[in-house]
């Protein structure tokens, strides 16, 4: 198991376990909601290294969604899958901060190499960031050792 948790958020119940299962079938750790409002209130309680995010919920827009789950975590992945595939939509999704934007249907292999790929990303990103923390640290003994500091 990757223990990386996923979290899918479409109004389709069909889409919401096709997905579900197909990336379950990958190692994920995968939850789902049916509504924008559930997504958010199952953020504030649950990590999520990635949120698959329709463009067209319920209670909301989905470029809306994604712009509150960008601004609150900027570090999780959104990617965007719409069955409405404008120009419009995915540059105002882009600008809202998504990672990646799928039009429906997706095949299952564009599906899983996308969230691989930014996944992956992730985590070279963390490991990047532990590495300047380390440098910066060790520079800092280095220079208090030194009588600099």
């Amino acid at each position: 198991m990757s223990g990386e948790r996923l979290l899918i958020v479409d109004d389709d119940d069909a889409i919401l376990k096709s997905l579900s299962r197909i990336l379950r079938l990958e190692g994920y750790d995968v939850d789902t909601a049916r509504t924008g409002s559930e997504a958010i209130e199952k953020s504030k309680t649950n990590f999520y290294n990635l949120a698959l995010l329709d463009i067209k919920l319920p209670d909301m827009e989905g470029t809306d969604l994604l712009k509150r789950m960008h601004e609150t975590y900027p570090r999780m992945i959104k990617i965007m899958i719409t069955g409405y595939p404008d120009l419009e939509n995915a540059v105002k999704s882009l600008n809202a901060g998504a990672d990646a934007y799928l039009i429906k249907p997706v095949s299952v292999q564009k599906l899983i190499e996308v969230v691989k790929q930014k996944l992956a990303e992730q985590r070279n990103a963390e490991v990047m960031t532990e590495e300047k923390v380390k440098k910066w640290i060790e520079t800092r003994v280095r220079k208090i050792k030194s009588g600099e500091l």
